[in-house]
């Protein structure tokens, strides 16, 4: 429930409110959507093969 009404208030809200402030926003959250992929990767090999670094 939390997240939906966090990502309400920096997709919606926060864009009518203060829009500079949104522009950076979107560049956070575009740049961690593009990483994820591959700290996700990072974290199942370091379950799986914890000796490889």
């Amino acid at each position: 429930m939390f997240w939906t009404s966090l990502h309400k208030d920096i997709t919606y809200r926060l864009e009518k409110q203060n829009h500079t402030l949104y522009d950076e926003v979107q560049k956070v959250l575009r740049v961690n959507k593009e990483e994820r992929h591959l700290r996700g990767g990072a974290a199942t090999r370091q379950k799986y093969h914890p000796e490889i670094e």
